[in-house]
């Protein structure tokens, strides 16, 4: 063990330096390109879809999360109320719909009584006990039943309009109320938390930011004679500056189309007059899954790719891990 501020802790801490001192500025085999770069992970921003007041936040800063876990919740009582109203709305429209169903089968009775005094009518008519303006009154009184019911069945396709709109109208209430609730939509660490508890926040506020510990990378910059021959798959390493004891494998897995400046964090102010490629070296997935606990992004270290794959790797650049 170690003990902070002993001989033997500053003997390590020396060690280190000049391993990273070594790793620097040694000069690599050819073919093989070393450069500066920074751990990063894919940032997930989780935000309100919906304006409303946190009613609580479940993680805080530093926290894993699993995809589907519940982050926040958002308490809204106007749309609470609008369901209320909605779904009162339904039972309106379906009342409306019982008394369409029940004037409907009146109509159709109505209609068969006077189909019936009509056919009466045309034989009292031909043996002359009927008068014929009697005979016209009784068809009108037929014609008026069809009228009816049909206007009666127009009542019905309302009442069932009705239903489906208000319906939809409560589907939609009850979504929005399900957005209120606030989930990770992948695993990962909790990077930041932007809004507490009692917070009124706007539709699109950022609640909590998401690491994907499953998307690790080391961006770097190399000139085009360097990018050019690398392949999307091909093996890279990295050594990062807390730990260059260990040697991280990684892959190539984007390469930029369009050359660009170095950023000025990358390299120097004569370095940033190149045009260059931005090069990401993602971390393997299965080291991801046993040290995903120990990812911290911003962490700088260097990076190490191959112009030729046949060209072995040196034996300080063999897969070291704890």
């Amino acid at each position: 063990m170690i003990f902070p501020g002993s001989i033997v802790e500053a003997q390590a801490q020396s060690r280190l330096r000049t391993l990273i001192d070594r790793l620097r500025g040694a000069s690599m085999p050819e073919g093989i390109v070393k450069t500066n770069g920074r751990i990063e992970a894919t940032q997930v921003d989780v935000s309100a879809k919906y304006a409303g007041r946190l009613a609580e936040v479940t993680v805080k800063e530093g926290d894993e999360v699993k995809a589907g876990q519940v982050i926040a919740r958002i308490s809204s009582p106007e749309y609470e109320a609008q369901l209320r109203g909605a779904r009162a709305q339904v039972l309106k429209a379906k009342q409306s719909l019982a008394e369409a169903e029940a004037l409907i089968a009146q109509r159709r009775s109505d209609q068969v009584f006077a189909r019936t005094d009509v056919e009466r009518g045309q034989q009292l008519v031909d043996k002359g006990y009927l008068t014929r303006q009697i005979y016209d009154q009784r068809i009108a009184k037929a014609d008026a039943t069809d009228a009816a019911l049909r206007a009666a069945e127009a009542q019905r396709e309302q009442a069932l309009f009705s239903i489906r709109t208000a319906e939809a109208e409560v589907e939609q209430i009850e979504a929005i109320l399900v957005d209120l609730t606030l989930v990770s939509p992948r695993d990962g660490r909790v990077q930041y938390q932007l809004a507490r508890a009692g917070e009124v926040v706007n539709a699109g506020t950022r609640v909590v930011t998401i690491l994907d510990l499953k998307d690790v990378y080391m961006t770097i910059y190399l000139p085009a004679a360097q990018a050019g021959p690398l392949a999307l798959g091909d093996e890279a390493r990295m050594v990062l500056d807390p730990i260059p004891q260990y040697v991280i494998p990684a892959t190539v897995s984007f390469v930029a189309a369009d050359a660009q400046f170095t950023p000025k964090s990358v390299e120097t102010a004569e370095e940033r007059e190149k045009l260059m490629f931005r090069v990401k070296l993602q971390v393997d997935p299965d080291v991801l899954a046993r040290y995903h606990r120990n990812v911290k992004t911003g962490v700088r270290g260097v990076g190490f790719v191959r112009i030729s794959p046949t060209i072995a790797w040196p034996p300080e650049l063999q897969v070291k891990l704890p």
